[in-house]
């Protein structure tokens, strides 16, 4: 395990590398970066109405949820901009780290950010929606706004196989894809050290330690 563990580190390593001799100026990384997000935020918002929610935009609600987008992708690619730099922050400090487990634990951090990242889609939701409300001249109130979303996901958690929760549980998750990436290049980069040792423990070939026990043997 420490090899694959290693081996992990150095492939982590090669990653930032990578980033920060591509990176360039942060004046320009940074808005391709919230653009990139954006686009990536409206892209898995409409993944999500039209595979788990098509008939929405047969009704004449469907301005709305048309106009929702704009928040969506916004506030999002706010969230997603800031937790790629704490995650840079989390990698550095893994990598600076001594032990497997501190590496590990400090990995594990991502979790956290997905945690709140679920918890800011409700926000986005709620708060993008009371914005539309106001746009539409139809306000609403933002804590009500606010409690249909989070009993829904209460619901969602209390009965997941329910046919509309399973569709809010499967829309949650097309709308964490965004902040799920550092936790999925990790499992990704994790995964391949396993099969590189995997490879070099199946197919190292006995022969160069029964040559060193031969050359041994003549001397």
């Amino acid at each position: 395990m420490n090899e694959v563990i290693a081996t992990w580190r150095d492939s982590l390593h090669q990653v930032l590398d990578l980033y920060e001799r591509k990176r360039g100026s942060l004046l320009v990384f940074f808005p391709l970066l919230f653009l990139f997000f954006v686009l990536l935020n409206v892209a898995c918002y409409w993944w999500a109405i039209y595979t788990a929610f098509p008939h929405y935009m047969q009704t004449h609600e469907a301005s709305h949820y048309l106009k929702l987008q704009i928040p969506v992708g916004f506030l999002g690619a706010l969230f997603d901009s800031l937790s790629f730099f704490v995650t840079l922050w989390i990698i550095r400090r893994a990598l600076a780290s001594v032990r497997t487990a501190e590496y590990v634990m400090h990995l594990s951090l991502d979790l956290v950010v997905g945690v709140l990242a679920t918890l800011w889609v409700l926000f986005v939701f709620s708060f993008g929606g009371w914005l539309i409300s106001l746009w539409e001249n139809v306000p609403e109130e933002l804590l009500e706004r606010g409690n249909k979303y989070t009993n829904r996901a209460v619901q969602a958690i209390q009965d997941p196989t329910g046919r509309e929760n399973a569709k809010n549980i499967y829309f949650g998750l097309i709308m964490g894809v965004s902040a799920a990436l550092p936790t999925c290049l990790h499992l990704f980069l994790f995964l391949l050290s396993i099969i590189r040792k995997a490879k070099k423990t199946l197919f190292t070939s006995p022969k160069s330690g029964s040559d060193q026990e031969d050359s041994t043997g003549m001397d």
